[in-house]
């Protein structure tokens, strides 16, 4: 009984560190991100901050009908997406504009209609080969830029030199499948 007593009590401690295991490697991994970018670690959580209150407040003024993504770099804002008319597109850079601590909108929403699920996935597919070619060219640190994609206009966001710009643009432009590469850079150079 001695010996079967603490053996339970392993295992029910090892059970309760597993669950600690997640988080403590989620983190680590956010912490390593952070280290290998341009923008202060305030600025990284306060990016996030801003994308949820923007997805939240386009949510509450638009609903349903428009499908709009928010994008945050540097509190830089990215609107892509489709809109059902002006003035929705309107309406969503009007909110974007009102969350704090935005300093740029930069409104690239369509009018058109809501994407398809195969587009949306063609577009993830795309970032994701784009991604791919900057770690494998290893040109700059891939970290420097973040890629988004929308309708195959592949929208390049990051603080970078004037040469790791162009280094990005010229990897994008050359990936099969990319329309469109626009970039919305701050440059430090």
């Amino acid at each position: 009984m001695r010996i079967i007593s603490p053996l339970i009590l392993a295992l029910i401690l090892s059970s309760q560190l597993t669950a600690c295991f997640p988080v403590v490697v989620g983190g680590a991994a956010a912490g390593g991100a952070m280290a290998a970018d341009r923008r202060t670690s305030g600025n990284y959580i306060e990016d996030q901050n801003i994308e949820l209150k923007a997805s939240k407040a386009i949510s509450q003024e638009l609903g349903e009908k428009n499908h709009i993504n928010v994008t945050s770099y540097n509190r830089n804002l990215l609107l892509t997406g489709e809109a059902v008319d002006q003035a929705s597109k309107d309406i969503a850079e009007k909110a974007a504009r009102n969350v704090e601590s935005v300093r740029n909108v930069t409104n690239e929403i369509v009018i058109d209609t809501k994407s398809t699920l195969s587009e949306r996935n063609n577009d993830t597919y795309i970032t994701s080969k784009v991604k791919a070619r900057m770690i494998k060219e290893n040109r700059f640190p891939s970290n420097y830029v973040k890629v988004v994609t929308e309708a195959t206009t592949v929208f390049l966001l990051g603080v970078v030199t004037h040469q790791e710009a162009e280094d990005a643009v010229d990897l994008a432009r050359s990936t099969s499948g990319v329309g469109k590469v626009v970039k919305v850079f701050e440059y430090i150079d």
